[in-house]
């Protein structure tokens, strides 16, 4: 089962359907919580905005769930949140929870839905500094500025 949606809803933890997500044949479960961080790059950030082509976006979260499944030799379900529209410091962006029947392949299809999101997505960012100014960012699996902080 699959559950995705790009809209511009705050996620509410509490609005995950967990009874939903479970299956007998699933033992195990991994989820990422993605929350704009206040410094990115070396600076300080006040909010971010996505923009997104969302019916392209949900289609293309579809493909890569079925790529994770069919990779890592899976079943199970997804569920997806992703946030557009601007969104200030600590609200949650994306959410990714993930039911299979090994924890190896939940943990799997996790790291490759959401690395896969980052670099393939039709999902734009704009961050918004403190010091005034805007920049749009380049989606990527791995960051390469030497500067990034945790």
């Amino acid at each position: 089962m699959l559950d995705i949606r790009v809209s511009d809803e705050p996620i509410h933890l509490s609005s995950i359907n967990w009874e939903s997500l479970s299956r007998e044949d699933c033992g195990a479960g991994n989820s990422f919580f993605g929350m704009v961080r206040n410094r990115n790059h070396g600076r300080d950030v006040s909010a971010v905005a996505y923009d997104a082509f969302v019916p392209l976006a949900e289609k293309t979260l579809q493909e890569i769930c079925n790529e994770a499944f069919s990779q890592f030799g899976s079943k199970g379900s997804i569920f997806i949140r992703h946030r557009t529209g601007k969104l200030q410091v600590g609200e949650l962006s994306v959410v990714i929870v993930v039911h299979t029947p090994h924890r190896d392949e939940a943990f799997k299809v996790c790291r490759y839905v959401i690395e896969e999101l980052k670099v393939r997505v039709p999902i734009w960012k704009k961050e918004f500094y403190t010091d005034g100014e805007t920049e749009w960012l380049k989606g990527h699996a791995l960051c390469s500025h030497a500067d990034v902080e945790s």
